[in-house]
This record gives structure tokens, sequence and C-alpha cells, in this order.
């Protein structure tokens, strides 16, 4: 029996050393965790419970029968963050480059399986040079079994991607397919084709962290929704993010202590909007104030800036906020910020957080980019994500809300559940001096007369009350007890029960 168990041990022993001491000391000298560390600095301390350690490939060309590393280079199992179960698989680089072959894919599909059978978020940690050549379309359908399980998966449980190195080819449609990815400056890369591939193609001279790296992907192409410094950050921003998040769609998000008084009246919001329509302000600050413990978790924080997205709590309780951001293209409306907030809308109302959404909207950014780009199609698909939604809508209207992109940000039409404005809202189809130079074309040669129009609009339409006349604004509240009317609006909607006709899914403007 003895011999049994140290034979055991020395198995396991090996196992955990993946490819070796000197490729363990290689990815180190990168600045990059290895996949089992990476495991142990995401999960609760000494929770982690593995699979499938000794599974190796079953590939016998090109020499490949004397190379079958245990584990096959993924590591698979499950463990608890913050006390709360998840499913993860973490790719070994340092094992035939953490290349996916057919018996790779089937680890990671079974540890997916179960999250869906047990109703519990999946993490992927990706480092991966890709699918493995020798074993060919074995490994093709393996990532395609992986795909199909991200689709099944989506909207039933939360999944996360966190790229901490290479992630090319057909792997970067899984990640892809998730809620959130996550990569790591400077050692993280994702693309379809690679630098040399596009050097031929099309002659173009990239590098990969220019074609693919973690600053492309949160700033230009809205791939991925954070960017952090080294593996370690990484990690506790996905812990930190998951203590947000319902275990799966027919679980609320966890209430966490708080100690921040829901009733708390906070007298600086009363000056947070200038006196001039058009000075900027930071809508950042208002959503701090209102957040218990002014906790914000923002996502695509670099990209498509004129809109705000993340995650605070109220009460203890998980609420996504929209919020669009004066400072920056005086928070217009326009392709990027539509995609940018529609997804993450429509990720809120699939796993039931309430939704918060904060108003100060000029419209629609004008000119032919947006045009020729589809921003119809684009404003349409925040349009439907809030129409859609069947999870509790508080709405906050702090200045200006024109056009249709009123309409468009969780108007009452849109079946927003609170209503609310400040009396410095503005709700009317344009401003004044456009609706002005409209009405009275005629008089346009006279300054007088249009200053006079001018005035005349702006004391009958730039103010909430004719929109609070007609029922569209429930209230028109005080900025100071915002916090406690929003926190009491959400709580009365903690029971909210509305369905959508059936249909065997919509056809959301793609």
């Amino acid at each position: 029996m003895k011999d049994i168990l140290e034979q055991l041990d020395a198995r396991r022993e090996t196992a955990r050393l993946g490819g070796g001491q000197g490729r363990i000391d290689a990815q180190h000298g990168r600045g990059k965790l290895t996949a089992r560390e990476r495991v142990e600095l995401l999960l609760d301390e000494d929770s982690f419970e593995e699979f499938d350690m000794f599974v190796t490939h079953r590939c016998t060309d090109f020499g490949m029968e004397n190379q079958k590393p245990a584990g096959d280079g993924v590591v698979t199992g499950w463990g608890t963050i913050n006390g709360r179960l998840v499913y993860v698989f973490s790719q070994d680089f340092t094992v035939l480059g953490g290349s996916v072959s057919e018996t790779h894919a089937r680890k990671i599909c079974k540890i997916m399986d179960m999250a869906m059978q047990n109703g519990a978020p999946v993490i992927g940690i990706n480092d991966s040079g890709g699918a493995r050549i020798q074993e060919g379309v074995d490994s093709l359908a393996g990532y395609g079994e992986v795909f199909q399980r991200n689709i099944e998966a989506s909207g039933v449980i939360p999944q996360i991607s966190v790229i901490m190195g290479p992630c090319a080819g057909g792997a970067v449609y899984s990640p892809a397919m998730t809620d959130f990815i996550f990569m790591v400056k400077d050692s993280s890369y994702m693309f379809v084709t690679g630098p040399d591939v596009v050097k031929t193609v099309t002659n173009e001279q990239v590098t990969a962290e220019e074609l693919g790296g973690a600053t492309t992907h949160t700033r230009k192409s809205s791939v991925a929704d954070g960017a952090f410094e080294n593996d370690v950050e990484a990690l506790a921003e996905v812990r930190r993010l998951v203590d947000f998040l319902p275990s799966n769609n027919r679980e609320m998000p966890p209430v966490r202590p708080f100690f921040d008084d829901p009733e708390r009246i906070e007298p600086s919001l009363d000056t947070l909007v200038p006196e001039n329509p058009n000075t900027p302000y930071d809508m950042k600050e208002m959503i701090l104030k209102l957040a218990d413990e002014a906790d914000f978790y923002e996502i695509q924080e670099d990209f498509a800036k004129n809109i705000i997205t993340g995650f605070i709590r109220l009460e203890g309780r998980t609420v996504g906020v929209v919020a669009n951001q004066p400072m920056v293209l005086a928070g217009v409306l326009d392709i990027d910020s539509s995609r940018k907030a529609a997804r993450f809308v429509r990720f809120c109302d699939a796993f039931e957080i309430p939704i918060l959404t904060l108003v100060d909207v000029p419209g629609f950014l004008p000119g032919t980019s947006q045009e020729y780009g589809g921003v119809i199609k684009h404003g349409a698909k925040l349009l439907f994500a809030y129409g859609e939604a069947t999870v509790p809508m508080v709405t906050v209207i702090t200045r200006k809300a024109y056009g249709g992109a009123y309409d468009v940000m969780a108007s009452k039409h849109l079946r927003s559940d609170f209503n609310y404005a400040w009396p410095t809202a503005e709700v009317a189809v344009m401003g004044a001096k456009g609706a002005t130079e409209i009405i009275h074309r005629k008089d346009l040669g006279d300054a007088d007369k249009i200053a006079k129009h001018t005035a005349d609009y702006e004391k009958r339409f730039a103010n909430p009350f004719v929109a609070a006349e007609r029922g569209f604004i429930d209230e028109v509240i005080q900025p100071r007890s915002t916090r406690k009317r929003i926190a009491r609006a959400f709580a009365s909607l903690r029971n909210k029960k509305r369905q959508m006709p059936w249909k065997k899914h919509n056809n959301i403007p793609l």
C-alpha cells in the first residue's frame, strides 16, 4: 500500500510541474504566472479541487506518442470565490505551448458541462499557442465542442475569460462569446490572424501588441472589457467582479453587508450640474455618491468614454449602471457607446440585475462617418436592449434628454419603472437654439427676435415639467435626495414580474 501511495504522490508531483522546471522558470521570466499559480490566486485558499490531472492526449503522429505530459496542457477543476462555487480552467503554456488537443478540449468541456449542471460561473484562463497542429481536425473539433457550450451557457451562467498570454486563430472565438474578457498589458494578445499572415496578405507591418494587445482591444475594438498591469492584479479584479454577479440566471446576485445609510442625503449633488447648460461635469462623481461606500466596478472604462457602464451596490445589492458622460463628446450617443451600453444592458437583464440609468444626452452624434457606419442600427441595439429588459429599471434625468436619445435612454415609453428628473432636466425634441431656428425660420435675420423666441422656448420646454405633466416623468426630485429615492424605488421593485410575449428568440438589430 505504501508503494502505491508513494507512486501516486510522485505522479501528482510530476503533473504539477507541467512542462518542467525550466519552462516554469521561462514563464516567470516573461512576468507570467504558471497555470496552477493563477488558479491558486483566483480561488479561495485551499478550495481548489482538480479534475483530470492525469489525462493525456492520444495522438501518435509526428512522434507525439513519445511526449504525453499529464494534464495535456490545461488545469481544470472547481473551487470557491468568497465562499461561492465557481468552475475554472487554466491553460498551461509550459506544456506544448498550451496548445489545444482533442483531450485538452474535452477537459474544458467537462468543466463547462458541470458548471451548467450545477449553476455556477465558469472562468477560463487563456494562455495557448492555439490548435495543436499535429492533431489536425481533431483539435478543431475540440474547439467546436467548446464553442457550442459557450453558446448554450450564454445567459444561463456567467462566463468570464482572462487572457494571460497568446490567444490566436479560432481560439479567440470562445472568449468572444463569453460575458467578460480581461487582458494583461504587454503579455497577452488576441487576433484571428497574426502579424506574419497580415504582412503576407496585406503587406502591413504590425507588431503583435499593436494588432491585438490589451490596449488595442480595450480602446479600439472593444473586444476586451479591462486591461491590467499583471497577472496578480487581473485575478484580483476577476474575484471582485464575481462578487457582484449571481451564480446563474435563476438566482439573485449576492447581498453583501453594507455600512452606508440608504437614506443618506448628498447636498453636493445640488450643485453638480453647472448653471451653463453647455458646461460639462463628471457623471462618475454622481455614481460614486449614489453607491454604497462609493464602490463602483466599471466595465469597458477605456472604450466609448461618452457612456459609462458598470456595477454598484445599493443596500448591499448589485445594480447595473448606464450613464451618459458629459465630459466626453457632451455625453452624445454614437455607434460605439450604443454597442457598449446595449451589451451591458442585455447582460444585466439576462442575470436579473436591476438597471439604473443616469441621463444627460443631447442626442445622437451627427456626421457621415456615423451614418455610413450604421448608427441607425447600432442605436437601435440600445433601444432594443432597454425595450426587452424585464428587470427593475430606474432612470434619473439630470440635464439634457433630447430627441430620439431621450426615448432610447430607458424612458418611460420603454417600460422603465421609475423615471425621475432633477429640476435642471430639459426634456425636449432638441435644444432651444436649434428648435427656434426651425420654428421661426422667417425671423433668422433678426437677432433680437431670435433671442426672444429662444428665451420663450427655453421657458416653455427647457424644464422637466412638461414631461411630468404628461406622466412621462414620475417625479421631479431634489438632487440631494437621489440616493434615497432610487434605493427606495429598487426596494419596491424586488418582486417585479414582467414577461415578454412568447417567442423562440428575438431578432435584435445586429
